[in-house]
């Protein structure tokens, strides 16, 4: 008997085995029991999650006349009379399939239209199954309107279709549309090991996890590469054959590979991407991982509670570690540069080598936004010292990293000291006469954290979101080592314009209390204090 693929062997053959789908099977259920069944669906989704499935199906569930022919329309047909068995054969003559990416015009519709007067053959409805509807022309939509409006009684109509948008309103107006979901990692990995153990073969966790992330949603491309693994493993599939068979490295290895890109250890990431590479992956694939390891991080850094089913023991742990660890800016620009980089490295004449490139980017990155691997091992233990010493955090990172770059880069000669503090870089600006950034400074800025190298500000509403990257470049550009101005939720101190009001009127009250303002004012009713001034007298000495 001739081979049949996982994927056509294993297609679902009733609404209880079709996985993932339970709004649109519990809406057919109660259309059946109640007796409200359409004329016409559309069902939509990306490819591999059960479109043309359920359209036969449903097929089936309409002319079902069970085991012993007397059967009405049910939600569980039988799959043993003649009709359903027919059906499933793809020989019924009353239910009718027609690929619309191959037959798009209006004479095709027209044949569909000639057949809709005539009633069905042997069973109680006709039914039209149009797959990839979206590729039928303007006209044949048009042709097609008025009979879809008002059809026969005994005449049903199902569209399937990967492009929603692609179809015209008009059409989806007289249709009830189902949008088929992506199957879930879980259902993706239990209906995996059932066909596994229906098939003899044994297979590992990890290698159920590679396998349903690289389905991506769809059952059918997951039933194509186990059986594409089955083949290959000769009866036992391990993570390691799955791996090498869909060209990717082991996500471990992808999550070491990120914590030395952004540890700065240039030297170790280089190395294992040679490995990689010796190993036939993928350059485009690499960075695709690495992006991914980005966004599973970030997750997990603004809510550390987060709930991944999709991933391993082991890559939820290291995932949490790297979370802790490396700031949300640097996790943001790495996204970023990934993100271009992908159009590097598909565009490069030698991809490893655009590959290459845009990971010594992303490490001088982590080297200029912060000495990562001096900051993942002391961040925790500095802040536990603060706490218990009542002290601020020492800058010790950025203290190192200023030391590294004044060796090659030269301080501006008319700032003779790194600024530490938030006074001296509004000076710095006041002295270059940059006004602009200098009256935003005094006016709008609240600093939560300033150091060498470094400055965080609170993203209040009135500031300008624009203006780190001006402070930054002129910073980095005044003094000679790169400058990191990042925008914090964190609560700041209070702008200088606001402070200076403060001690003005704290003054003010020193001044009221002066034996002589004290005295002017009692003496003049409704008098106020205005403003004060230092007065600097000046005594002549005799000689």
């Amino acid at each position: 008997m001739e081979y049949r693929v996982l994927a056509r062997k294993y297609r679902p053959q009733s609404f209880s085995d079709l996985l993932g789908q339970e709004v649109l099977v519990r809406t057919l259920n109660n259309a059946f029991s109640q007796g409200r069944l359409a004329h016409a669906f559309v069902l939509t989704g990306v490819r591999g999650v059960g479109k043309t499935t359920t359209a036969r199906i449903i097929a089936k569930g309409i002319n079902c006349i069970g085991s012993d022919g007397n059967g009405g329309s049910t939600i569980n047909p039988c799959g043993v009379c003649e009709n359903c068995t027919a059906i499933m054969e793809d020989r019924h003559v009353d239910v009718m399939e027609m690929d619309a990416a191959s037959r798009t015009g209006v004479d095709d519709i027209r044949e569909i239209l000639d057949g809709v007067r005539y009633k069905p053959v042997v069973a109680r409805n006709k039914v039209y199954i149009i797959d990839e509807v979206h590729m039928l022309s303007r006209n044949a939509f048009n042709a097609l309107l008025k009979t879809l409006e008002e059809p026969p009684e005994n005449v049903k109509f199902i569209f399937a279709t990967t492009e929603i948008r692609k179809v015209p309103v008009t059409v989806l107006s007289r249709c009830q549309r189902f949008d088929l979901k992506r199957l879930k990692m879980e259902d993706l990995t239990n209906l995996f090991s059932t066909v596994c153990q229906k098939e003899n073969v044994t297979i590992e966790k990890d290698a159920l996890t590679a396998l349903g992330r690289a389905a991506d949603g769809s059952a059918r491309d997951g039933l194509s590469l186990l059986d594409q693994s089955m083949a290959l493993s000769s009866g036992n599939i391990t993570a390691a054959v799955v791996q090498g068979m869909l060209g990717n490295s082991d996500r471990g290895n992808i999550l070491e590979l990120f914590e030395e890109t952004m540890s700065g250890n240039l030297q170790g990431a280089l190395n294992r991407l040679e490995r990689m590479h010796q190993n036939g992956i993928d350059p485009l694939l690499i960075v695709q991982d690495l992006l991914e390891v980005v966004h599973l991080v970030t997750k997990f850094k603004v809510h550390p509670l987060h709930i991944e089913d999709s991933i391993s023991d082991f890559e939820k742990q290291k995932s949490v570690e790297l979370a802790k660890q490396i700031p949300m800016v640097q996790l943001g620009r790495a996204w970023q540069m990934l993100l271009k980089g992908i159009a590097e490295v598909q565009s490069s004449s030698s991809p490893f080598s655009a590959l290459e490139m845009l990971t010594i980017r992303v490490v001088y990155l982590a080297e200029k936004g912060e000495d990562t691997s001096t900051r993942m091992s002391t961040e925790e233990d500095q802040k536990k010292k603060a706490e218990l010493s009542g002290e601020e955090e020492k800058p010790s990172s950025a203290a190192a990293r200023s030391q590294r770059v004044e060796r090659t880069i030269e301080n501006d000669g008319e700032i003779e000291n790194l600024p530490t503090t938030f006074g001296q870089i509004v000076d710095i600006f006041e002295k270059k006469r940059e006004a602009i950034i200098h009256a935003n400074l005094i006016e709008k800025v609240k600093p939560v954290k300033v150091e060498a190298g470094l400055m965080e500000i609170e993203a209040t509403d009135d500031l300008d979101k624009d203006l780190t990257g001006p402070i930054g470049k002129l910073l980095t550009e005044w003094t000679g080592i790169p400058w990191q101005i990042s925008l914090v939720h964190s609560p700041g101190e209070k702008t200088l314009r606001e402070k200076m009001a403060d001690e003005e009127c704290e003054a003010k009250e020193k001044a009221k209390n002066d034996p002589i303002v004290s005295s002017v004012l009692s003496s003049f009713p409704g008098t106020k204090v205005q403003s004060v001034r230092k007065i600097m007298r000046r005594t002549d000495s005799k000689n």
